[in-house]
């Protein structure tokens, strides 16, 4: 999670390199595939067009319900105040959403409130209904919004909180999400990311296993798609680890480490 101030130098320098890279890279990875920048966004569409029905299901059988857990510890971990207006990009079915809420409206009188925020309607639909069908959120602190993380249609300086949950590894240009995280957030907003990476090189080729053999064909059992299932795979393989990163992301990862210091 990370201070304004914090994410005010990052998005000044995802400006700077985004400049730097946009003239020289016309392609991205679609998972494992390389595909023209414009045709990535469309892909990410459809995977969760044809998930959606089925993505909660799928995220307890892919996990065996430890998502949970993970989704309960950032939750608590960032903190939602009564008074916090959030933006939760990628929100889809409303997981990260529906728990901050519960901690927002936990005292009588609280004024915050959340937008959930997502490129798909599917995903937002699905997350509409599970609100409905929720008699512990209060509807009225619920907002949801269809749009693309890379232009975010609020005004400058709007929320308390932006949350992104296994979402960022999704966009094109994750240069230009900070820079509109940063934008929108107020002065002291915070911005919090949860997002897989890579595990240790010993469990490796258990975890590989499972990834590549067995969630494609749990998609295909409970899903009926399979090829939507192998790319979420492949995107985390795709997603800076912990100690390598991209050139760019290995860039911001510095920049973040050299202000933390400073701070």
């Amino acid at each position: 999670m990370l201070s304004f101030q914090v994410l005010r130098h990052i998005s000044e320098a995802a400006k700077r390199i985004g400049r730097q890279t946009c003239s020289r890279t016309a392609t991205t990875h679609f998972g494992f595939e390389e595909v023209d920048e414009k045709e990535k966004a469309d892909k990410v569409h459809k995977v969760f067009a044809n998930v959606a029905e089925k993505y909660d299901l799928m995220n307890d059988a892919m996990s065996m319900g430890v998502h949970r857990l993970w989704k309960d510890y950032y939750v608590q971990r960032i903190k939602p105040q009564p008074t916090t207006k959030m933006l939760d990009v990628a929100g889809g079915t409303g997981d990260i959403a529906f728990r901050a809420l519960r901690k927002i409206q936990s005292k009588k009188g609280a004024s915050g409130n959340i937008t959930v925020y997502d490129i798909n309607q599917n995903m937002l639909d699905v997350g509409q209904k599970r609100a409905e069908a929720d008699p512990t959120l209060d509807k009225s602190k619920l907002t949801w919004v269809c749009g693309d993380a890379e232009k975010l249609p609020f005004e400058d300086n709007s929320f308390d909180l932006y949350t992104i949950a296994f979402g960022i590894r999704n966009c094109t240009h994750v240069d230009k999400v900070i820079e509109e995280a940063y934008r929108v957030l107020r002065p002291n907003g915070r911005f919090a990311v949860l997002e897989f990476s890579q595990i240790e090189p010993f469990m490796r080729p258990f975890y590989d296993l499972y990834s590549f053999q067995v969630i494609p064909v749990m998609g295909q059992i409970l899903a009926s798609d399979y090829h939507s299932y192998k790319y979420l795979v492949e995107s985390i393989r795709q997603f800076p680890d912990q100690r390598k990163g991209s050139r760019v992301s290995s860039r911001l990862k510095s920049l973040i480490l050299a202000v933390y210091r400073r701070l």
